[in-house]
């Protein structure tokens, strides 16, 4: 996931939210839906190909959010087609997939990725209009949000949901966001224990959260396993070392996005993977020693490469 940023026409202005809109269009990461939550709902892990075959290579996916409005069925067929084994759907506030889908069409998605050849192992939550750093009626908001969509994940056999909490505002004090962030984030663990799904925190360039040892000790201040870190080697390059935040949060991580970065903070560019300054080789070689199997999950704008030239470069990073 990456973070609307500031104005300008560089390579960095080019990013979507988790609404999947570009820089500049009207668009908030916190949309409003009706929280309609389906009951008895519980993750029912589907085997990875890995666990199916005893292999240790990880799968490589790509995520929704780099696919605008194209329809679930040409995602998956597209995914399928160039190369990808895994996918991340978005949740939005409107469309095929919202926190109040039916259940019956929530099975229609996982079934059209299965006839495609894919299997759905995330879910983005771009569909909250609460937030879980305020506090009141907003982060309250937030978390019934972000349970009924834990619900539907569950119902869809989804593991794991990427999260990236909400907005830091010049009224909404550092502190006061930190402590609120936990307190929500405690609230919500019961539920994704229950349900069998993580949710896991990214780090989006929202002001929040810049260090790996302070997401260490926020999702520690947690203390769930259900409860974990969406790692994303591109938004660390920015600012540091990706490789370094892997290490220090360990087997805190539970989901991996891939993109790759070049130059500095206020200079820099997304980059095709492969062609940044990204140390993918020392990534993965945390990411073994911290004992993390899961996929590898392409968020590479299709202007930045081709599906299947990406796919490429990602077979060629597990590899390493």
């Amino acid at each position: 996931m990456r973070w609307a940023t500031s104005s300008g026409r560089s390579r960095i202005a080019r990013t979507r939210c988790l609404q999947g809109r570009r820089h500049g269009e009207s668009c908030s990461l916190h949309w409003r839906c009706g929280v309609r939550p389906m009951s008895g709902a519980r993750c029912v892990w589907t085997k990875s190909k890995a666990e199916a075959t005893g292999s240790t290579e990880v799968e490589i996916g790509i995520s929704q959010l780099i696919m605008g409005n194209t329809p679930c069925e040409e995602f998956f067929k597209q995914a399928s087609e160039t190369g990808y084994e895994v996918v991340e759907v978005l949740m939005r506030r409107e469309g095929e997939l919202t926190c109040a889908i039916d259940p019956k069409d929530a099975q229609g998605i996982v079934a059209r990725a299965e006839a495609a050849g894919v299997r759905i192992v995330s879910m983005a939550l771009g569909h909250c209009t609460g937030n879980l750093l305020a506090r009141g009626e907003e982060q309250q908001r937030g978390i019934d949000e972000t349970v009924a969509a834990l619900r539907v994940a569950a119902s869809m056999g989804i593991g794991n949901t990427l999260h990236t909490l909400g907005a830091l505002r010049p009224d909404l004090y550092y502190d006061d966001a930190y402590e609120n962030g936990i307190r929500a984030l405690k609230a919500l663990a019961p539920h994704a224990e229950e349900l069998g799904v993580t949710v896991a925190v990214e780090f989006v360039w929202n002001g929040f959260l810049f260090s790996p040892l302070e997401m260490r000790s926020f999702l520690d201040g947690v203390g769930s396993d259900h409860v974990g870190y969406y790692f994303d080697p591109g938004n660390m390059a920015v600012f540091q070392f990706p490789h370094h935040w892997v290490r220090v949060l360990g087997k805190r991580v539970k989901m991996v996005h891939m993109k790759d970065w070049r130059g500095h903070a206020l200079s820099g560019g997304w980059t095709p993977l492969l062609q940044g300054e990204v140390d993918f080789a020392a990534v993965m070689r945390e990411l073994r020693a911290a004992g993390y199997g899961g996929p590898l999950i392409s968020e590479v704008e299709t202007e930045l490469a081709a599906l299947s030239d990406t796919a490429r470069a990602m077979t060629r990073i597990r590899a390493l």
